[in-house]
């Protein structure tokens, strides 16, 4: 009787294991709606440097964060690693990329004293991060035009194919695509 219920137990168990096995199977093997949006890829960024401009700073990730759907910039939570950091200085601003998603920006304090915008510096710079070129000259109404637009212009907003030009860095590829190692200045 004993073996009976040993028997009968162990051949259950099989059972059920191997209906929990098949169920998993099939879901992992259940194909991605074709028309679901990829997820964003989220890179940090640490903006504890940046002093007086780390609300520009924010903001202009924001505007990143509502301007396209491939990438998504959030801060650094304590304790882990930005993928993005931000510092302030004297100099003129730049960014030096290392990665695509990856590099440090800094808000110079020449260009904020000359009486160019502070958010619009911001957002520029993560564009360069981003993986976007200075188009030099340029208007106030591509934000990759940097300096060239003038200090009236505050436009902190890239326009239609600087947005697109994103989406592509990042629609469905790696962030790795750069080469690694290789650092870029960039300086507006």
């Amino acid at each position: 009787m004993h073996v009976r219920m040993l028997t009968g137990g162990i051949a259950a168990a099989c059972l059920v294991s191997l209906s929990l096995t098949a169920g998993q199977a099939a879901a992992a093997a259940a194909p991605r709606a074709a028309d679901a949006p990829l997820a964003a890829r989220v890179f940090t960024y640490d903006a504890s440097g940046s002093a007086e401009f780390k609300s520009a700073v924010n903001r202009g990730a924001a505007i990143w964060n509502e301007s396209v759907d491939a990438v998504e910039l959030r801060p650094v939570a304590a304790g882990q690693r930005a993928n993005i950091r931000v510092l302030a200085d004297n100099g003129w601003p730049r960014a030096l990329p290392t990665t695509l998603g990856n590099g440090t920006v800094y808000i110079g304090r020449q260009a904020v004293d000359q009486g160019y915008d502070t958010i619009r510096i911001s957002s520029h710079e993560l564009g360069h991060i981003l993986g976007l070129p200075d188009r030099k000259p340029g208007p106030c109404s591509s934000l990759m035009s940097g300096s060239t637009a003038g200090i009236s212009c505050t436009n902190p907003y890239p326009n239609a194919a600087e947005k697109a030009e994103v989406e592509g860095n990042f629609g469905g590829a790696l962030a790795e695509r750069a080469p690694a190692g290789r650092a870029e200045v960039i300086v507006d």
